[in-house]
């Protein structure tokens, strides 16, 4: 094995460490370390990682009450089958057949692998792993470790990883993604942790011929977000490369603490606890869920419901749970209010009076032992440790004593970086995994994205070993594929310092801010076509003049590392804005977790008794048509192209955004007869 030391070239002019390797993992997610992992299993073992943090990340500090990892059935009488889940998968819309029929296919062997490392998956006494039905699941393919399931998944293929010897390079921002001959050729990073002194190169360059990109959503594009601290994505540095994106409209929001972050789901609102809103200084108190749900039953059956409807669902938003989201969206985002969850109390009465809940949530509650006291009472009965889990945070909550702020979050993206059958985008060489690839369509099962994770970089490590051993460019094709993106990197970080060497004051932080709270305010999960535009006017503003805006302090590493992370973001989120306006331009209607504002739509309902069908008195903002499947069998792909000036110094970092419609690929017919896949397994693996 290699021991992948760095050696130092000359490049623009200055001394800069270069590290050469067939292939770099980027990020030490779960995604990231299975795909080095399994390099090394399938006889790749030159491979060398590189994150922006080791420990930070969504696979390592993310969760719920009971966090879902999807896979086939395993247990019980019912029956299963490949290709019965690749159709669960490709049902959800605008996902590619082969992709949902690799996921159905190696979720198995996937989900054993875990099993075997240590992942403490429940089985019962017989061996059988056990599942649960989640939601967009006819089945009960869910299963389980708790809370911290991909945090289990994190640290038993990290385990593997150390012992297998793999380097491990932290403290990284990718600036760029270099290529050449049009193939990917390596990375330029920015070393966070060394100081803009002069005294060592604070870049890093990687030589290599494939890349495993497993940087995450970018989690940066909105300000209310459950992602994790430290959780921002890197997909900005593809996006300048070449790789082009797909189904980047489709997000999931749902509600979520925001002090600390994590999903209410499950027991917290199977507990049906009382929601309050107040103004920016805490007073002036409101159940302001009354306001639009005025019947007792109703309301306590809806807050019910969001345990296992937890993502804002916009077919759930006319007459269903959903309703709820919109309802806290309007006192956050609209009125500017801050909404807690109170379980010290019963909403709207005293006494808690369950026989006035529907028969689903009556019966569910009774299984539960549950129909009586407070919300609080009832949460530790029915789940201690979800009570316990706010205690041992940071912030801590005491939910016995004091309220939990919560908003309606980003909490993933469907979408992202194009991929193929073999998690391969349109840049040879380049593999998005994980969140960071587009894998997924408009719905998925809960739990899909974790099996898609380990699916994903399985199919990229097998397919990086059989077909792209070969060496890195030549070391004088890779200078000159690195040249002119470190002469830039340079060139930015001196003009935004010079800057602030001449009083400015650093507005990195209030760029990264900004950005994200454009985003939350309108692109979030209530849009219109007006409301994009207006977004993507100031991104392109920004972007366009961020040579000349953005004041980054040369004694701050922070500052200089946010200055590349601004950008990062802010090209990611001109991509996805102008996606979002072809989605809303080409007929696109509200489905899954958005809704789009359609003039000639309709508001929510109030609901029960003779006023079922009269609509909610709520702003025309949430007057929304369903898309019903129209464009489930279309696949939106977009690029981004710079505008390259003759003058480095005068150069937007505006690009060009292309967008292009294509069907869906279908399921896969594949001829399974034994002898025929028997002899092509033999020549290559069937991999190609």
């Amino acid at each position: 094995m290699s021991s992948h030391e760095p050696r130092t070239l000359r490049i623009a002019g200055r001394e800069v460490p270069v590290i050469t390797a067939n292939t770099v993992v980027v990020g030490t997610g779960s995604a990231g370390y299975c795909a080095a992992e399994r390099l090394v299993e399938f006889g790749q073992d030159d491979v060398v990682m590189v994150t922006d943090k080791v420990g930070a990340g969504a696979s390592r500090n993310a969760g719920s009450d009971k966090q879902t990892y999807y896979k086939l059935t395993l247990s019980g009488d019912t029956g299963d089958s490949v290709r019965e889940m690749a159709q669960t998968l490709f049902a959800g819309g605008a996902m590619d057949g082969d992709n949902a029929l690799a996921e159905a296919a190696l979720s198995a062997r996937a989900f054993l692998h875990l099993a075997d490392l240590g992942v403490p998956f429940p089985q019962n006494r017989y061996g059988e792993f056990v599942g649960y039905k989640t939601d967009h699941d006819p089945r009960q393919r869910a299963t389980s470790v708790g809370p911290y399931t991909s945090r289990s998944m994190v640290e038993q293929l990290e385990k593997r990883v150390r012992a297998n010897g793999t380097r491990v390079y932290s403290e990284c921002r990718v600036v760029d993604v270099l290529h050449h001959d049009g193939a990917v050729a390596g990375l330029l990073l920015l070393r966070t942790d060394v100081p803009h002194d002069g005294e060592r190169s604070p870049y890093l360059l990687v030589r290599c011929t494939n890349v495993v990109y497993a940087t995450g959503g970018p989690a940066g594009l909105y300000a209310v977000r459950v992602f994790p601290h430290g959780q921002w994505g890197a997909s900005g540095a593809a996006y300048r490369a070449g790789v082009r994106g797909k189904g980047v409209t489709e997000w999931q929001f749902g509600l979520a603490s925001t002090k600390p972050r994590w999903n209410v789901s499950g027991t917290y609102m199977q507990v049906v606890p009382r929601f309050v809103s107040t103004d920016d200084d805490g007073g002036d108190e409101r159940e302001f869920l009354t306001e639009a749900i005025p019947d007792y039953g109703r309301l306590m059956t809806l807050t019910f419901l969001k345990g296992y409807q937890w993502p804002f669902d916009v077919r759930k938003a006319r007459d269903g749970s959903s309703l709820i989201d919109l309802l806290v969206y309007r006192e956050t985002v609209l009125r500017g209010r801050r909404v807690y969850l109170d379980f010290r109390r019963n909403p709207v009465r005293e006494e808690f009076d369950p026989s006035a809940l529907d028969p689903e949530a009556y019966a569910y509650l009774e299984k539960a032992g549950v129909l009586f006291g407070t919300p609080i009472e009832r949460l530790k009965h029915m789940n201690l440790p979800a009570y316990e889990f706010y205690l041992n945070k940071n912030p801590y909550v005491d939910l016995e004593r004091e309220m939990l702020e919560v908003d309606v979050c980003a909490q993933h993206n469907n979408g992202g970086l194009l991929v193929d059958a073999w998690w391969q985008s349109n840049l040879p060489g380049f593999f998005p995994v994980g969140e960071a690839g587009g894998a997924h369509g408009v719905y998925r099962p809960g739990g899909a994205a974790l099996n898609s994770g380990q699916v994903g970089a399985t199919r990229a490590a097998q397919f990086i070993a059989a077909q792209r051993g070969a060496e890195p460019v030549a070391e004088a094709a890779f200078v000159a594929a690195a040249e002119p993106a470190l002469r830039d990197a340079v060139e930015l970080v001196g003009r935004a310092t010079a800057r602030a060497a001449q009083g400015a004051e650093d507005n990195t932080g209030d760029l990264l801010s900004a950005a994200g709270e454009l985003m939350s305010a309108k692109a979030g999960p209530v849009r219109s076509r007006r409301s994009i535009a207006e977004a993507l006017e100031q991104v392109e503003e920004w972007l366009g003049t961020y040579r000349d805006l953005v004041v980054a302090d040369a004694g701050s590493r922070r500052a200089v590392n946010r200055a590349f992370l601004v950008r990062d973001i802010l090209t990611t989120a001109q991509v996805y804005l102008t996606a979002m306006a072809d989605y809303v331009d080409n007929g696109g209607r509200s489905r899954g977790s958005v809704l789009y504002t359609d003039p000639g739509g309709s508001l929510p309902l109030v609901g029960y008794g003779p006023d079922a069908a009269r609509e909610l008195d709520l702003p025309d903002l949430f007057r929304f048509a369903l898309d019903d499947g129209a464009l489930d069998d279309a696949v939106q792909e977009v690029s981004w192209t710079a505008h390259r000036a003759a003058d480095p110094a005068s150069a937007s970092e505006a690009g060009e955004v292309d967008i292009a419609w294509r069907p869906r690929r279908p399921i896969p017919e594949a001829d399974d007869f034994f002898e025929n896949v028997w002899r092509e397994y033999r020549e290559d693996q069937n991999i190609r």
